[in-house]
């Protein structure tokens, strides 16, 4: 593995705060309500959502180009669900929402996605861990 960049965040609670070592970023975080919450700031399965669709978005670009085909209006929602585990764990999973141009959506949008998941690095970190189930839009 040949690291090309290192991201840096510092998170205080759940109910606390995080922010980047250079400063773009830092949020106020809080439970959303329906863990019991107020709601007043960010939670951890939204920035895992945001970095998630993020990712892909940017990976989906990559791999348009190599394809040749135009995805340069294609938009990616990512759904992430908190969920129960027995013993008291917990664990995510994920809903990708592709919104893709009208062109791509045949066998050729399908093998964009399968690809981009492929190449995108949360996937390939997520792969084996927890559901990702990919939809087109």
């Amino acid at each position: 593995m040949k690291p090309i960049y290192t991201a840096v965040a510092t998170s205080i609670g759940r109910d606390g705060r995080s922010f980047t070592d250079d400063g773009v970023l830092d949020l106020t975080l809080a439970r959303p309500a329906a863990l019991g919450g107020d709601g007043q700031g960010t939670n951890p399965e939204q920035l895992f959502a945001a970095g998630y669709s993020a990712c892909f978005a940017s990976a989906m670009q990559l791999v348009a180009k190599r394809m040749g085909v135009d995805a340069s209006e294609a938009s990616v929602t990512a759904e992430v669900t908190l969920n129960a585990l027995d013993g008291g764990r917990f664990g995510l999973s994920v809903v990708l929402r592709a919104e893709l141009p009208e062109e791509l959506h045949n066998e050729k949008g399908q093998e964009l996605l399968e690809a981009t998941h492929q190449v995108c690095p949360y996937s390939n970190a997520t792969r084996g861990n927890i559901e990702v189930e990919i939809v087109v839009e």
